[in-house]
């Protein structure tokens, strides 16, 4: 090596020499200000919460203040490291790492130190110079110096103006919070990574999620102090008035439970010993047991350890018979319900009943249940805010919009506010005997068990059948109750929430469930949102149940634009707004004069299946008006009643543009398709503790005059004189005979009596023929206030006293609680008929077995129809109700009524007649 290669070498090493030092200052900048900004970032991190909604992560959520500015500085100086390409991550690695070694091994050769060097090291060297020349030649090619200097440099001079809080929710700064996959924990994983991994990372890759990337409701939110600053005083207030009603609350589920354990011990003493044999494979010798007096469940848990000292038994024995008897308690425990069995008032349950009338009494929360719960899930985020709080990010975790966090907050807000207004009711309100306020109101007691997870039902039956992503969005659902005054129940809420979710539905609950407060606890919520005008179409006969529900379970206004005072109430409800209560007919009228303005919240239309026909006006006048509607609840407990296709047109009035393929219409496809509007429970399944239904067919003989009437009908054949022929002969009839009977033994068990049937005539003799303080007739002619008045006063009534009542008009709409024995004259031709009239009084807030009896002859029409209407009812469980039994189109089975008529009219002139008598058409 001449000393021209060696001037050559050395200005090669010291431009390496150079630029190594450069690469190496830009190297520890970035892992500097990357190392200052992830310490930032992790630090504020940790301070992030998740707060649930309905028991599930929604949001995670990061208070902000003025300090946190510093960190977005941190985190914008990260941003602005210029990008690192692959090329420019081979340049440092070169001038930090490769070239300083190659320059190590030349070094000998440039200086005194060549003399002494040996000839390996010659070859290392001659190697080195070869290396960084090359080298050179490649980073002087690819402009690597000035590359240098634009590594070592930010991209943009700091600006102190961006530094604001707002500049976390732009994505350059990479913000960890905003980039994790939704529902991992960003401040493990940022500090689970080692930190080589994360020098020179290439921009915007760091846990960025491109799927994410624009999706409806991951958008992260910056929510100022004006939204949240009353939070941690609005939930200091809750958690006060929750603590003053603690001790009334813990007493009266001490006193539930004290029931139910009461409750399983009386089971236990009736369940025989040969019991414990089901739950465990031992063959037990009972037979010491029986003689030692031990012949109950109960006995082997009161004997315990003391069974080994019996003859025969043994340690080992005992101690499995004691297991297994245990197993049997706890079984028995979980199954029990807490009841309130009127029939048998024990103690314990007379103590339960002072406890809950405590705690109503002295407890300013009542109906607040959905919003406590909203303002438990608030609470971490509460405590984590302080005065030096200004903002809140708020991000999803799994696709909740951060409105439903600012909603929750409102709600919270709201309710504390509404309890620092109110005030317990006080203990002037108890009554003497609390058996006497349970019957007076079943219903409040019966909820407030709910509320204590005595009466929950089952969880699952609540959810209808809807689909999953239905019921996660319902879950969701914040539901507002300042302006209800009611308490719900979890399927009531539950309903509620999904006709909010999905805006116009369909409720199909079974009679007797609650659907007004349900759609009641709609209303109450869009009146805090702030919508005001809503509307009520309903039959007559329950325009005045609907006006005493409003005022009485609500804050909401009631206007009653039905009857002469309508054009009065119509002009307040559209200056002041409230709830308009109106009817089918009221809509001819005030229809073509509803203003466009002020705008319609939410229509509700309740026994909608009397709008099933579109043809029919008031079914084109109600569709007009749930289309005009933002929301709308169509309310009715009989949605089939003779064939799918009417289901269908009602589903088309709130949901045009489900379409349900009538080519392949089995039922599980049908409930499939419909899904998104229809909502369906049924009592056995949500309400676990609703008495006894205990119905009675009573197939009796037709005496000679009911005989003669019959065949006279026949012959004449007239259908609706055949169905009430066996009536008419008042106490020459078998019928009426039996129907005497039984309201004498209705007044003998201390109950009350209705009395249904079809035909005026009917219950015009019947009101005269019973014994006793008699009601009614109820029928269609009876106006809407009268009705109601009625009901009332039959309530009022002593025991024994009959409601006679037109079964068309008193099985609808109507709460007759108060009666728990219901006698059917004739048989109906519409299977759901039946059901309206008995859900009348076997529903909530009934306290009583109810005992149904189907008063039929044992020939005759009653016999025809009735094997009929089993037909239908099974396509109305297989369509209507959750059921999978069933997969055939239900119009191959199914008959009109006008198909009906002939049928059995023919049938019975066959019977009864000459055989070859001319057939005789039946009248429509």
């Amino acid at each position: 090596m001449d000393k021209a290669e060696r001037e050559e070498l050395r200005r090669l090493v010291a431009d390496f020499r150079r630029w190594g030092q450069l690469a190496t200052t830009a190297k520890n900048w970035h892992r500097a200000v990357q190392h200052a900004a992830g310490s930032a970032e992790a630090t504020m991190l940790a301070r992030s919460i998740l707060v649930d909604r309905s028991g599930k992560p929604a949001w995670r959520v990061l208070p902000l203040g003025d300090s946190d500015r510093d960190i977005v500085r941190r985190l914008r100086e990260r941003a602005m490291l210029p990008a690192t390409t692959n090329a420019d991550r081979a340049l440092l690695r070169l001038l930090t790492d490769d070239a300083p070694r190659a320059v190590t091994d030349l070094a000998p050769m440039l200086d005194v130190r060549r003399y002494l060097t040996g000839p390996a090291r010659r070859q290392s060297a001659a190697t080195a110079a070869t290396f960084l020349r090359h080298r050179y030649a490649e980073v002087t090619a690819a402009e690597g110096p000035e590359r240098l200097a634009q590594l070592g440099v930010h991209t943009a001079p700091p600006d102190p103006a961006r530094n604001g809080l707002d500049d976390l929710l732009d994505p350059a700064l990479r913000f960890a919070l905003l980039t994790e996959r939704p529902g991992s924990d960003p401040a493990e994983r940022r500090g689970s990574e080692p930190a080589g991994r994360r020098d020179f990372e290439p921009a915007g890759r760091r846990g960025f999620e491109p799927e994410l990337a624009g999706r409806v409701g991951w958008e992260p939110e910056l929510v100022d102090r004006s939204v949240f600053g009353g939070l941690p005083a609005a939930l200091a207030a809750i958690d006060k008035v929750v603590a003053g009603e603690a001790k009334y609350r813990s007493a009266a589920r001490e006193a539930g439970e004290q029931v139910r354990h009461r409750e399983v011990q009386r089971i236990l003493r009736d369940m025989p010993v040969e019991a414990v044999r089901t739950v465990t494979r031992d063959r037990f010798r009972l037979g010491p047991l029986t003689d030692a007096g031990v012949t109950t469940v109960q006995d082997v848990l009161h004997r315990g350890a003391t069974l080994q000292a019996l003859p025969g038994v043994g340690e080992t024995s005992a101690r499995r018979l004691i297991g297994a008897a245990h197993t049997l308690r706890q079984t028995t425990y979980d199954d029990t319900p807490v009841r309130i069995d009127v029939d048998h008032r024990h103690p314990e349950t007379t103590h339960l009943l002072r406890c809950l009338a405590e705690w109503d009494a002295h407890r300013r929360t009542h109906g607040a249940a959905a919003d406590l719960e909203r303002a438990a899930e608030l609470a971490p985020l509460g405590g984590t805010i302080d005065r030096r709080t200004s903002h809140l990010l708020v991000v999803p975790t799994r696709g909740l919009a951060a409105s439903g966090l600012r909603e929750s907050i409102e709600i919270v807000e709201r309710r504390a506010e509404l309890l620092g207004r109110s005030t317990a009711p006080g203990r002037r309100n108890l009554r003497a005997d609390p058996w006497d306020d349970f019957l007076a109101r079943p219903a409040d007691y019966l909820a407030m068990l709910a509320e204590l997870g005595f009466a929950s039902g089952d969880e699952r039956a609540a959810h209808g059948d809807l689909p999953d992503e239905i019921i996660e969005a319902v879950r969701d659902q914040a539901l507002d109750g300042a302006h209800l005054t009611a308490s719900l129940r979890g399927y009531q809420s539950f309903a509620a929430r999904f006709a909010l979710v999905q805006r116009k539905v369909i409720v199909g609950d079974e009679m007797g469930l609650g659907k007004t407060v349900e759609a009641l606890a709609v209303l109450a919520h869009l009146r805090s949102r702030g919508d005001t005008h809503f509307l009520v179409v309903c039959p007559a006969a329950v325009v005045t149940n609907w006006v005493r529900e409003i005022s009485g379970k609500s804050t909401l206004r009631p206007h009653r634009v039905h009857g002469a005072g309508r054009e009065t109430a119509a002009r307040a409800w559209q200056r002041d707004g409230g709830v308009a209560v109106t009817t089918y007919e009221t809509l001819a009228w005030w229809g073509p004069r509803l203003p466009e303005s002020p705008d319609l919240a939410c229509v509700v239309v309740d026994e909608a299946h009397y709008v099933k026909n579109p043809q029919a006006q008031r079914s084109i006048r109600t569709k007009e008006l749930v289309a005009r509607a933002d929301r709308a609840i169509l309310l009715t407990g009989t949605p089939l009643e003779n064939r799918v296709d009417e289901f269908r047109n009602l589903a088309s009035y709130v949901r045009p543009d489900l379409t349900v393929d009538a080519t392949d219409l089995s039922p599980a496809r049908f409930r499939r398709q419909i899904a998104p509007a229809y909502l369906r429970r049924n009592q056995d399944d949500v309400l676990d503790e609703l008495p006894e239904l205990i119905e009675v067919e009573e197939w009796l003989p037709m005496s000679p005059a009911d005989t003669r009437r019959y065949r006279e009908a026949v012959e004449r054949g007239n259908f609706m004189q055949m169905r009430q022929a066996a009536m008419l002969a008042a106490a020459e009839s078998t019928k009426v005979r039996r129907l005497v009977e039984l309201v004498r033994e209705a007044a003998e068990n201390e109950r009350r009596i209705i009395v249904f049937s079809h035909f005026r005539e009917v219950l015009d003799l019947l009101a005269r023929t019973l014994p006793g303080p008699v009601f009614g007739p109820l029928t269609g002619s009876v106006p809407a206030n009268h009705r109601q008045r009625m009901v009332d006063e039959f309530s009022a009534a002593r025991h024994g006293a009959a409601l006679v009542a037109q079964i068309v008009a008193g099985g609808v709409g109507l709460n007759i609680q108060s009666a728990s024995v219901v006698v059917i004259c004739e048989p109906q031709l519409k299977p759901t008929t039946e059901a309206q009239a008995i859900a009348r009084a076997h529903r909530m807030g009934q306290v009583q077995s109810v005992q149904v009896h189907r008063l039929l002859s044992e020939e005759g029409v009653d016999q025809r129809i009735t094997e009929l209407l089993a037909g239908k009812r099974r396509i109305f469980d297989d369509f209507a109700r959750v059921s999978d039994t069933a997969d055939a189109s239900p119009e191959a089975v199914d008959l009109s009524e006008a198909e009906l008529v002939q049928e059995v009219v023919a049938a019975e002139r066959q019977r009864l007649l000459a055989p070859d008598l001319p057939p005789q058409p039946a009248p429509s």
